[in-house]
């Protein structure tokens, strides 16, 4: 096998899994592929290493109950005995109200998300882009510390009742994190994208963290309070993230959230953000590139959440959806929200007093149900006057709705592929512009760096 199942290797071994089963019926589901990681700190190469992954699961459903194994010895012998254990398992299981029939057969929408040149991104080439980060830094007597990690994957979803599906992707991301001799300033820049070649130069990057990095020396405070904020588009990243699993009609329709309506159902077809916004998911978007079906081979498509700031959809699982009589959308496909075509520097230009904010971190729910969050600045932020970066600050504590926030918008940059994790590392595909937004709530002030 190479790095990961081709299509027919994966038809093959789902096909041998399905034999073995005397269950009423079954699913299969297999993962493989590799992954490299690269990283360094105190501008010399730390770590490196590379882990290959193959595993299955299988989920046997008897008399209506069903069990399931997850094994990754994947010989005949093996395969057989987990078969074997899940069928015991089904048998032993308590009945499950809500499980739905198998699917048959799917159609499921293409995409190439498969690219050699991420897929080849080694253990060499991962160190030559991170010097091309370490040594500008050195040069400019500054500390790097970076990381840079690839997938090249295959997923695959089989059943008794004719489903067959199977995706291949490939995924790389590369952060860096510059700061001053003395650890007063600090600078970050990262990028993402299914295609290496895609991406900006890890020169380029290292730029950026240099730059912030060098501007961020000796901030001083500025009171806590409300603000405009030009956020970049990695701290929109950061707050739009959790957007996406709340868009979830079953906890809405219940009253568990925040798009309930008060005294019952839902709140579509209601303006909930800023009408210069609309928010997709498309598994087959060229900024995207996501896998395009469910564990349970359920087809992921485009699916408009927000349009032109009125909310038009909310994700249903198979069993919600019966419930209640409408059709099942599937969550996945990764989030963009529309852009403008303004570049942060424009942002800035047109604040007369606010603030800059590179990214964020610390990020929790303070409040799932008003969609209330709270997090901190880092790594750049800056006292914007008459339309220039003046100072740089203190880094501060928010807290925030970022639904609010999308309705608090003055102007609109160009949407880009953010690394959107609090990691820094491979995480969901989220494209989002930078924007301007009036009163945002800053509560206190953090001394970290």
């Amino acid at each position: 096998m190479a790095d990961y199942f081709t299509e027919a290797e994966a038809r093959e071994l789902c096909e041998l899994i399905l034999a073995q089963s005397g269950a009423d019926a079954t699913q299969v589901t297999l993962s493989s592929g590799s992954e490299g990681f690269t990283r360094s700190a105190g501008n010399q190469i730390t770590t490196s290493g590379e882990a290959h992954i193959a595993k299955a699961t299988v989920t046997s459903i008897v008399a209506g109950r069903a069990g399931s194994v997850r094994w990754n010895d994947l010989s005949l012998a093996a395969l057989q005995r987990a078969v074997a254990r899940s069928e015991e398992l089904a048998r032993s299981a308590p009945e499950d109200p809500e499980r739905m029939p198998l699917l048959g057969p799917q159609q499921y929408v293409e995409n190439q998300a498969f690219f050699t040149a991420t897929a080849d991104l080694g253990a060499t080439e991962r160190a030559d882009a991170l010097l091309s980060v370490t040594e500008p830094a050195m040069a400019a007597g500054l500390v790097a510390t970076g990381s840079i990690q690839r997938v090249a994957r295959s997923e695959a979803v089989a059943n008794s009742s004719g489903v067959f599906a199977y995706h291949d992707s490939t995924l790389a991301a590369l952060t860096t994190t510059i700061r001053t001799a003395d650890g007063a300033g600090s600078g970050w820049a990262g990028a993402t994208h299914n295609d290496w070649l895609y991406m900006p130069a890890p020169s380029e990057l290292a730029n950026r963290a240099i730059e912030k990095a060098g501007s961020s020396q000796g901030a001083d405070p500025v009171p806590p309070g409300i603000y405009k904020v030009v956020l970049e588009p990695t701290a929109v990243g950061n707050l739009v993230q959790p957007l996406q699993p709340a868009l979830d009609a079953r906890s809405a329709d219940e009253g568990r959230s925040f798009f309930s309506r008060p005294g019952g159902g839902n709140m579509v077809g209601e303006q909930v953000v800023d009408e210069r916004l609309s928010l997709v998911s498309d598994p087959s978007d060229p900024d995207l590139l996501t896998c395009p079906f469910t564990e349970d081979g359920f087809p992921v498509v485009r699916t408009v959440w927000i349009e032109n700031g009125l909310l038009r959809n909310l994700a249903r699982s198979r069993y919600w959806a019966q419930q209640r009589g409408r059709e099942a959308i599937a969550l996945g496909g990764g989030i963009k929200l529309t852009g403008g075509d303004a570049t942060t520097a424009d942002l800035i230009s047109s604040v007369d007093r606010g603030l800059l904010v590179t990214r964020l971190s610390h990020i929790r729910a303070v409040d799932q149900r008003s969609f209330v969050y709270t997090g901190l600045t880092r790594d750049g932020t800056f006292l914007i006057e008459n339309g220039q970066v003046v100072r740089p600050v203190s880094n501060l504590r928010f807290v925030e709705n970022p639904l609010a926030m999308l309705n608090k918008i003055e102007t609109i940059g160009t949407a880009v592929r953010v690394v959107a994790a609090e990691s820094g590392g491979i995480g969901a595909a989220v494209v989002v512009p930078p924007l301007v937004v009036r009163d945002f709530h800053f509560t206190s002030v953090s001394e970290a760096v």
